[in-house]
Formats: structure tokens, C-alpha cells, sequence
């Protein structure tokens, strides 16, 4: 193979042109790596995630949240069958927590003894170092890496509805909050509103 393509390219020089099909394929690859090179790459960053999902809300603190969760909840629950208008309160357990990424080394090192009885034991020596992985903001600060948020456990639920003292809506509500948050029944509670 490396003698053809010598001679191949040694006919080039010579001023032999490149076969149709050969120049079709170059033209076609110059092609695509102009195309590359000239479209924009989207950014993978959290800025084209918003501007793509708009409906998305930035929640700061876990009172934003509670009032998110709150908020929605009502919202949505005021469009079942017999739940009329609802406000809703909802406790969480702990605030949010950032899970920070780390960088664990491993080692392991043998070491052969003798005692003085001339028998030999091999002792294994297995060490792990976790360091934290940090990424650099515009600005040339850095802070940790993190690779993932848990959203704040739920305690509880309560809900004040126009139909809450009849059986079934109430079954719905409970079964709704309990479908949304994985919250145990005895910890959501449903009464009904008061006339005002």
C-alpha cells in the first residue's frame, strides 16, 4: 500500500490529475470541515437549558421552594371535581443538599517480610485520597464542582379546600399529594374552607 500511494502521489507532482471520483471525495470532505468550522456549536451550559425551557423557575432557598411547591399545588388542585378553591402549606424536613463531585485515588502497596523463623507474610498496604473537583466561574473564582441537588424532603401537607368536609374529594386530595410528594397519608391533612 505505501508504494502505490509514493507512486500515486509522485504522479501528482508530475501534474497527473486525480481521478473524478477522487476529487468528487476531496471536495466532499473540504465540505463538511467547512461546515463544522462555520456552524455555531450550542452551548451546553445551564444559560441555553433556560432559554429552552422557559418554564423552568430559579429557586434560591427552600422557602422559594416551599412556595413553588405550594403554589402549584393549590393551582392544580382547584381544578378537580368538587375541591373549589385550596390553599395549600407544605413543611419540608431539610433544606437541599449539593452532592460536591470528588476525585478518589486509589494506591495499594506490597510489601514481603521475613521473620526470624525464616517464614515470609506479604502485607497489602490499600490507601484511597478523596479530593473535591473545582470548576472556575467567569470572574476567575472557583468553587466546588456540583454534580447534583436533592430537593428538600417533604414533612407534610395541609390543605384547605371549599369541598373538604366531603369524603370523597378528600380521598382525592390525599391520593393527589400522596402521588406528587410520596408522603404518608397520616402526614396530609384536608379540611374545608371557611365561609368568609
Amino acid at each position: 500500500m505505501g508504494s502505490k500511494w509514493k507512486s500515486y502521489v509522485a504522479g501528482l507532482r508530475k501534474g497527473e490529475k486525480l481521478p473524478r471520483k477522487s476529487q468528487l471525495l476531496i471536495l466532499l470532505l473540504v465540505g463538511i470541515l467547512l461546515m463544522v468550522i462555520v456552524l455555531p456549536v450550542p452551548d451546553g451550559g445551564e444559560g441555553s437549558e433556560e432559554e429552552n425551557n422557559q418554564t423552568d423557575v430559579k429557586i434560591t432557598d427552600a422557602g422559594d421552594y416551599e412556595a413553588y411547591l405550594e403554589e402549584k399545588t393549590a393551582r392544580t388542585l382547584q381544578y378537580v371535581e368538587g375541591v373549589g378553591k385550596a390553599e395549600v402549606m407544605i413543611t419540608l424536613k431539610s433544606s437541599s443538599q449539593k452532592v460536591i463531585e470528588k476525585d478518589q485515588q486509589s494506591s495499594s502497596r506490597t510489601t514481603e517480610e521475613e521473620d526470624s523463623e525464616g517464614g515470609t507474610r506479604t502485607l497489602n498496604d490499600i490507601s484511597s485520597d478523596k479530593t473535591s473537583i473545582y470548576e472556575q466561574n467567569s470572574d476567575g473564582s472557583q468553587s466546588p464542582y456540583v454534580s447534583k441537588e436533592l430537593t428538600p424532603e417533604i414533612e407534610g401537607v395541609v390543605v384547605i379546600a371549599d369541598g373538604g368536609d366531603n369524603a370523597v374529594v378528600v380521598q382525592n386530595i390525599t391520593e393527589a399529594v400522596q402521588a406528587l410528594f410520596g408522603v404518608e397519608a397520616h402526614k396530609i391533612k384536608i379540611m374545608k374552607r371557611a365561609d368568609t
